[in-house]
């Protein structure tokens, strides 16, 4: 599997006015306003990663947005595509990327340390082997009892003078004791070679599987964690991140094995995962190891995740709009909702037929909603606190002109909002 890692740390310089504190992450500058200092923390900014895979006939790689057992999904022109390993390389790329996610989820009592695959791990061996050497002492047993009667069956005979090996034809005189004599010795050589027999195939056979006992070292990664999150997660997955040192390489020599999971339904209740994740050089050294969590596609932070802060929404909406206008230099665009927190009765008004509509807010260049209007000249205005309520929750992308904010219309329809 080959593996390649590009780093993208995008640097912005944005001008911050009217802020009472700051925030720094990652050499980035998120502005916090006073009256959201004492607020609550409802996002995680923290280093993600955009997975990316592809045959390794492929010309092109393509972002993955599902995974199967531990198959990668992705979308090729518009299709879902299963790719795995195991029908040949794969060329994967990660591209360590900051990310901002509302749902977050906790992994307690994580291991991850070097392990074994089931064909080379010394206990299954030996287990395998004893259970082997078992069985060829049970064959061991019966030819030795069997040897041992046939012995003891000569034995007897002689004691009672009697030789059931020598059957005289019609008319031919009795057989001499010499002759007597002989077969016995003869009977009694077969049944001690059967009981040497037994006894050496079966040290033979102990000796190779002692010697199959013997591995080869660690070339498995063990990982065993639980996981739990407040807000469901109906399609999870995870996707582990090992930087390693094969042996007998120069020294400074890293590669990279990219693994992925899928889970079952993840809720409040902690659920434990394990996993042994094969394909290692015999012996590697282990040198960093990254557990990634994702949902219905998208990743979202967990207690481990790197270089993690938590956020409250205002504080957050400031990292959103830096990096809008940072990613925007010098574009002509209008506003757009971005986030917010909707009543929870909403979708039931939605239901019901009420606030389908296309609504138009005027968008301040902070990106905050002032009343919702009926046309898109703002010249009627809706009389609805209710509606009002809910369009002022509501943060946008600002308008940008020539890539500065300025003062906008954003068309907003709520049965679309996707924040």
């Amino acid at each position: 599997m080959k593996t390649t890692q590009t780093a993208r740390f995008p640097t912005k310089s944005i001008a911050v006015r009217f802020l009472f504190s700051v925030i720094i992450v990652s050499g980035l500058i998120i502005p916090s306003v006073a009256f959201a200092q004492d607020a609550a923390k409802t996002h995680t900014l923290f280093m993600g990663a955009d997975v990316s895979v592809g045959r390794e006939t492929d010309k092109d790689v393509h972002a993955v947005k599902d995974v199967t057992g531990s198959s990668w999904v992705i979308d090729v022109g518009g299709q879902s595509t299963v790719v795995s390993a195991k029908s040949g390389p794969l060329n994967i790329r990660v591209t360590p990327v900051l990310k901002l996610t509302e749902v977050s989820a906790t992994i307690g009592k994580l291991k991850s340390d070097r392990g074994y695959t089931e064909a080379n791990d010394p206990t299954a061996l030996m287990t395998r082997n004893l259970a082997q050497t078992a069985v060829q002492n049970a064959d061991y047993n019966a030819s030795v009892n069997q040897a041992t009667a046939v012995q003891n069956g000569a034995i007897g005979a002689s004691e009672m003078g009697v030789n059931t090996n020598i059957v005289p034809g019609p008319g031919a005189p009795p057989p001499s004791s010499q002759q007597k004599a002989a077969t016995l010795t003869e009977a009694l050589a077969g049944a001690q070679h059967g009981v040497n027999a037994a006894a050496g195939g079966v040290g033979a056979d102990y000796s190779m599987g002692e010697r199959e006992v013997r591995s080869q070292g660690f070339d498995a990664m063990d990982v065993d964690f639980e996981i739990s999150s407040a807000r469901p997660l109906q399609n999870p997955y995870v996707v582990t991140m090992t930087k390693f040192h094969p042996a007998g390489t120069k020294e400074g020599t890293v590669q990279n094995l990219v693994y992925a999971k899928s889970l079952d339904p993840i809720d409040s209740h902690p659920t434990r995962v394990h996993f042994v994740e094969g394909g290692f050089p015999f012996n590697f050294d282990l040198i960093d190891f990254q557990l990634h969590v994702y949902n219905q596609g998208k990743e979202i932070a967990t207690n481990v995740s790197s270089k993690r802060v938590e956020l409250t929404r205002d504080e957050a909406f400031e990292y959103v709009k830096m990096e809008y206008v940072g990613a925007h230099k010098g574009e002509t665009l209008a506003a757009a909702p971005v986030m917010g927190k909707l009543p929870a009765d909403l979708p039931a008004r939605l239901a019901d037929g009420k606030y389908g509509d296309t609504f138009y807010v005027k968008v301040s260049k902070d990106g905050l909603a002032e009343e919702p209007f009926l046309d898109a000249a703002c010249t009627k205005r809706i009389s609805d606190p209710y509606l009002e309520s809910v369009v002022k929750g509501v943060r946008f992308k600002p308008a940008l002109e020539n890539g500065s904010p300025v003062n906008g219309v954003a068309a907003l329809k709520l049965g679309q909002l996707a924040i």
